[in-house]
């Protein structure tokens, strides 16, 4: 599976998960929500484990940037609440950090 496919598949499985909680503990919803969401955080772990990487800390550093980008797409499909200029911005040096990290060269 290609690096940005496995880092966009973790993201929206990390995000669905973390969400679940939130609606569990933030908006009085169901404790049913934590099985989804249980499930959706292992398969986020799982997502990392496909990434091209020679290194998992450079990896997980790398999806940082990309967690970043998702949680402000999130913000907006999903909460309905529109990324100012400032989210995009930060959201974008995240992305440029991340390819830095992950697709620099390297010294033998």
């Amino acid at each position: 599976m290609p690096t940005v496919a496995a880092y966009i598949g973790a993201a929206l499985a990390e995000i669905a998960g973390c969400f679940a909680f939130w609606a569990w503990l933030r908006m009085d919803k169901s404790p049913l929500w934590l099985v989804p969401g249980m499930l959706s955080l292992a398969l986020f772990a799982y997502f990392l484990t496909l990434v091209e990487s020679d290194a998992a800390g450079r990896a997980y550093a790398a999806y940082g940037g990309v967690y970043i980008a998702a949680s402000i797409l999130w913000l907006w499909v999903v909460e309905g609440s529109r990324p100012d200029r400032w989210d995009v911005t930060g959201a974008v040096i995240c992305i440029v950090g991340s390819a830095i990290i992950l697709f620099g060269p390297r010294s033998a």
